[in-house]
């Protein structure tokens, strides 16, 4: 295959260096079946747009953007969600496969979720820390507040990209897993053999519960005071997913009260002040937003997006990144990780 014959596809994969996301043989790969453009410029992208076959990355591409773009036939955020910069009604009229790499972070998020949980279950980290402070507590004296993760009653808020990934780590403890996720009809969560519930139910029936729910209004705040209140005393809760899905001063305060323990990875206000009382509570393990972005996920995504155009080219549908859906994507209030 010439040049020439070869599809143009546009690189900015900002906010990510390309070496992250792309192994030296993906990179190979990527080039051998396609011209690939960097633009350095908004110049130099609008000049590259007019012939462009798939733009990899999300630049900002409003309507009167997207109308250069003729021969755009996909658009792959790299980033990992669907931002309010492009006109996805025009993508969606013509046809554009509009993708992100989500899912390349789900099993490093599900793994640092289970991680979370079984660190709240027996008190890991805060008797490390004892331990290095010379308070440590030998055999059953560290343990009055331990739980057994196994047979447990599990809540899951959301069933997406993490939840699918998490689930079959959670399986050899044999535990009860409730989910709630109205996107979801109750068949679909039966067929995998979990019990379909009210946010209500979810949450007052669990010793866990992993808050896996992306960001959208209706989400926002989804555990507030009055749903955190449903809470048994001693529950873990373990929050990896969207910041604005919880209420965290509601949060923090049961946590300060001695009512339940909670991890959480993501917060309201990157970085986290150095004075946020979050940092000296008893009760809480803190993680800096780093449950999914490890190097085996980032360069997972590079095959993603060379699996994904290849199938493009050639007249099919992509199968590895996830699929902007018409109805949903407007829906999303996910901000950039920085």
């Amino acid at each position: 295959m010439s040049t020439q014959d070869k599809p143009l596809v546009i690189l900015r994969a900002a906010p990510h260096p390309v070496d992250r996301i792309f192994t030296p043989a993906a990179l190979a790969l990527l080039h051998e079946r396609f011209t690939v453009v960097e633009p350095d410029s908004e110049a130099a992208l609008d000049r590259a747009l007019p012939d462009a076959f798939a733009v990899v990355g999300q630049p900002d591409l409003p309507a009167e953007r997207l109308a250069r773009a003729g021969e755009l036939r996909a658009l792959l955020n790299v980033e990992g969600n669907f931002y309010p910069y492009v006109d996805y009604e025009v993508c969606f009229e013509r046809g554009i496969h509009v993708l992100n790499c989500g899912p390349a972070y789900a099993q490093a998020v599900a793994e640092y979720a289970l991680g979370l949980a079984l660190d709240l279950a027996r008190g890991i980290s805060r008797e490390d820390r004892a331990f290095r402070a010379g308070r440590e507590r030998y055999v059953s004296d560290g343990n009055t507040d331990a739980v057994l993760l196994r047979g447990s009653d599990v809540g899951l808020i959301g069933f997406g990209n993490l939840g699918r990934s998490l689930y079959p780590l959670l399986a050899p403890f044999r535990p009860t897993v409730r989910v709630y996720d109205p996107w979801l009809p109750p068949t679909v969560l039966r067929e995998q053999g979990l019990v379909p519930a009210t946010l209500d139910e979810t949450l007052a029936r669990s010793r866990f519960v992993f808050v896996l729910a992306t960001a959208t209004e209706e989400s926002r705040h989804l555990l507030g005071e009055r749903e955190l209140g449903l809470l048994a005393d001693g529950v873990r809760l373990v929050h990896v997913s969207r910041a604005p899905v919880v209420d965290y001063p509601a949060l923090l305060a049961r946590v300060a009260q001695g009512r339940l323990l909670a991890a959480i990875d993501v917060w309201p206000d990157e970085p986290v002040a150095p004075d946020d009382p979050a940092r000296d509570l008893e009760g809480l393990v803190l993680s800096a937003h780093r449950a999914g972005g490890i190097p085996e996920a980032f360069l997972a995504i590079g095959d993603m997006v060379v699996d994904d155009l290849t199938l493009i080219a050639r007249g099919l549908p992509p199968v590895r990144m996830q699929t902007a859906a018409r109805e949903l994507v407007h829906r999303y209030r996910n901000r950039p990780v920085t």
